[in-house]
C-alpha cells in the first residue's frame, strides 16, 4: 500500500534519488513502484536545471508507454513546448483523481487532479503499454 505520508515528508533534492530528498522523477517512479507498477529507471544524473536531458529521458521512456487519459498509476508530463519540465503521479484516493508531485518551490503535495491540472497550460499522460500485460 502507498504510504502518501512519507512522500508528504520528502525535501526537494536536484537529482534526489534517496527516501527522504527526491526531485520530482524519483518520486514518480518510486511511489508508482511502491503502488505496484514496474519499477522506472533511475536516470541517477537526471537534473531538473538540464531541460535537454531531462526530456529526453521522458521521451525515452513515454516510447515505451502508451499516452493515456488521466488515471490511476499514470505518469503526467508537464511541458513547454517540446521541452519536458516537471512530472507527476496521477493515483485513485477515495474514487478520485489526485496527483503527487514535487517541486523546489513547493515542495511535496497530493491535491486533485482537476487542481493540479489548472495550473499547468500542458500535460501529457503515459500509461505501461497493455501488450506489456500490465494495465
Amino acid at each position: 500500500m502507498l504510504d502518501i505520508l512519507k512522500y508528504l515528508r520528502c525535501r526537494y533534492v536536484d537529482g534526489g534519488r534517496t527516501d527522504t530528498e527526491m526531485d520530482c522523477w524519483q518520486m514518480v517512479r518510486t511511489a508508482r513502484h511502491e503502488a505496484g507498477f514496474p519499477l522506472l529507471p533511475a536516470y541517477g544524473a537526471l537534473r531538473n536545471t538540464n531541460p535537454r536531458a531531462f526530456t529526453k529521458a521522458y521521451e525515452s521512456e513515454a516510447a515505451l508507454m502508451e499516452p493515456c487519459a488521466p488515471e490511476h498509476g499514470a505518469i503526467a508530463a508537464v511541458l513547454h513546448g517540446k521541452v519536458c519540465v516537471h512530472v507527476a503521479l496521477v493515483l485513485e484516493n477515495a474514487g478520485e483523481l489526485w496527483v503527487l508531485e514535487i517541486n523546489p518551490v513547493r515542495g511535496p503535495r497530493f491535491m486533485r487532479h482537476n487542481t493540479w491540472v489548472r495550473d499547468h497550460l500542458t500535460v501529457t499522460y503515459h500509461r505501461d503499454a497493455h501488450d506489456q500485460g500490465l494495465s
